[in-house]
């Protein structure tokens, strides 16, 4: 691969945890030979990654300091990105946040919101600005892929999770539709739901979490789905298991098994 031909990556999220752990797996993979463009809002955090993938791997890195959430700053963030490297062979929405919530409480209404805007409408914003462009250079054979990043969490409702469960939930279904759209443009949609990953935002939970590997594990798994161009996959693989046997207990049994199920911490929201 030539530097002509270098592989061009977008990662939201990439401050910290998965989005982190990401970008490190594909600078050691790409080497010289990989544009990242890793966009998150902590600059220190950003910097120290670039600095360390640019040392390390060789790897050609960007950042850009975006929430998002704004959904014009993303527009721009993307003007700058294919003005300077042309059109992103790969995009991952990886950008999340999570907190306990609960609808009896009024001052939970603004974590809801947060949370749905920044793991729903965050992938929107991340894929809108590049598909013009990437529709294009897929009809010229370059390759394109978008992926998001959901969670086994949006399978079925979990207690005390009510906005990070139907943040995820609708996830899973807008990628479905995304990739149905995409599919005569040339380009592939796949959706990755993790199980329990060690990362900042499951370091706050204080419940068993089971199965649960390291974010590098969980990224060079990632790495391997997105090249196979898998459509839906859920890493671990035992969490696959598990999702599906969710998928079908009837309500009254998934009520009783998750009455008593721990609530997540209803704090500031975390990545």
């Amino acid at each position: 691969m030539s530097a002509t031909t270098a592989k061009c990556i977008v990662i939201t999220g990439a401050s910290s945890g998965l989005g982190t752990a990401l970008a490190s797996a594909y600078a050691q993979q790409y080497g010289a030979q990989c544009q990242l463009m890793l966009i998150g809002r902590q600059p220190a955090a950003l910097d120290a990654l670039a600095s360390r993938l640019a040392q390390d791997t060789q790897a050609q890195v960007a950042t850009f300091v975006v929430d998002v959430r704004d959904a014009m700053a993303m527009q721009t963030m993307a003007e700058k990105v294919m003005a300077r490297y042309g059109t992103p062979h790969l995009v991952i929405a990886n950008a999340g946040v999570s907190r306990g919530t609960l609808t009896e409480h009024a001052e939970d209404i603004a974590a809801f919101q947060a949370v749905m805007d920044t793991n729903v409408m965050g992938l929107v914003h991340t894929f809108q600005p590049f598909l013009a462009a990437m529709k294009t250079a897929a009809q010229q054979g370059s390759p394109a892929q978008l992926v998001g990043i959901a969670s086994v969490a949006g399978i079925r409702g979990l207690p005390g999770s009510g906005a990070y469960s139907a943040s995820k939930a609708a996830a899973i279904t807008y990628l479905e539709s995304l990739r149905v759209e995409m599919q005569p443009h040339h380009i592939s949609v796949t959706t990755i739901a993790p199980g329990y990953v060690r990362t900042p935002m499951t370091a706050v939970n204080t419940y068993p979490m089971p199965f649960i590997i390291d974010a590098d594990d969980f990224a060079q798994r990632a790495v391997r789905a997105i090249a196979n161009r898998r459509r839906y996959t859920v890493i671990p693989w035992p969490m696959a298991i598990v999702s599906r046997l969710m998928r079908l207990l009837p309500a009254c049994v998934w009520d009783a098994l998750t009455k008593n199920a721990p609530h997540k911490s209803r704090q500031a929201p975390t990545k």
